[in-house]
C-alpha cells in the first residue's frame, strides 16, 4: 500500500444534516467505470421494415468504483503516517453508509459530491456494497473494500440553466406520438411551452389542436439573442 498506489478521495455531504460532512478514503483510480444513456421511444409505422426510435430524454449519469478503507498498520510505521485518518475505519464506515439513509431534514437520501484529484461528480450514493478483510482485536473492522455505484445528481435550477441539449439550434422533424399537444412538444424541445407558437407557424397551422398520431411537425431553431437563427 504505497503512496504512488493509493491517494486520498473525499466524500462531501451536500445537503441535509450532515451537510458539509467530508469523508476521507482511499481510491485506486486504475479502477473505476463511467456509463452514460438516453432514452428512445419507438413508433411503428406501417409498411417500415423497422419501427423509428425518437429521442425521449438523457439518463443520469453513472460512476463506479472501488474504495478503500484501512487502518490496519502499526501506528509508528511508515504507512500510517502517510494515509493517518482522524476517524477509525469504523465510524468512516459507519458514515458512508449512512448515505444510503433517508436523511430526516431532506426526506430522501442526501447527494453528495465525490473528489479525487481533477475528478468532482456529484451524486447520490445508488449501491453500495462492502467486503471487510482485516479486524483489529476487539473484532471492529480494520480493512474494507467498498463497490460503489454513484448516480448523476443536479438541480432543477442547474438544468434549466445548462440544460443537455445539443441540438435545440438545428431544425428538426418530429412525428406525433399519441395525444401529444404543441405546447408539449415545445416544452420537451425548447423547455419552454409558450414556443407552440414557433411550431405552429412553421408548420402552417391555424388551429394548433389540428395534429393527430403520425403527423410530422417541423421544429425550428431556437433563435440567438439577438433575434437571429443558426442556419446550420
Amino acid at each position: 500500500m504505497s503512496r504512488n498506489q493509493l491517494k486520498k478521495a473525499t466524500i462531501t455531504v451536500l445537503e441535509g444534516v450532515d451537510k458539509n460532512k467530508v469523508i476521507s478514503v482511499l481510491f485506486n483510480p486504475t479502477e473505476y467505470s463511467f456509463e452514460r444513456s438516453n432514452s428512445y421511444k419507438t413508433t411503428p409505422v406501417p409498411g417500415l421494415g423497422t419501427p423509428l426510435l425518437q429521442f425521449v430524454n438523457g439518463e443520469a449519469d453513472h460512476l463506479s468504483m472501488d474504495l478503500f478503507l484501512d487502518d490496519y498498520t502499526d501506528p509508528t510505521g511508515p504507512t500510517s503516517l502517510q494515509q493517518k485518518e482522524n476517524a477509525p475505519l469504523a465510524k468512516r464506515l459507519a458514515d458512508i453508509s449512512k448515505l444510503l439513509e433517508v436523511d430526516r431534514d431532506l426526506h430522501a437520501p442526501p447527494p453528495v459530491r465525490f473528489n479525487w484529484g481533477p475528478m468532482e461528480f456529484s451524486a447520490v450514493i445508488e449501491k453500495l456494497g462492502r467486503k471487510v478483510t482485516m479486524f483489529h482485536p476487539d473484532g471492529s473492522p480494520a480493512r474494507a473494500t467498498l463497490s460503489v455505484s454513484f448516480k448523476e445528481y443536479r438541480t432543477l435550477r442547474q438544468q434549466l440553466e445548462d440544460p443537455r441539449r445539443e441540438s435545440a439550434d438545428k431544425t428538426k422533424r418530429r412525428v406525433v406520438v399519441g395525444r401529444e399537444q404543441l405546447w408539449w412538444v415545445a416544452a420537451r424541445e425548447y423547455d419552454n411551452p409558450n414556443e407552440w407558437m414557433r411550431i405552429a407557424e412553421a408548420n402552417d397551422l391555424d388551429d394548433p389542436r389540428d395534429i393527430k398520431p403520425g403527423d410530422w411537425l417541423f421544429l425550428p431553431p431556437m433563435e440567438h439573442p439577438n433575434g437571429t437563427g443558426n442556419a446550420r
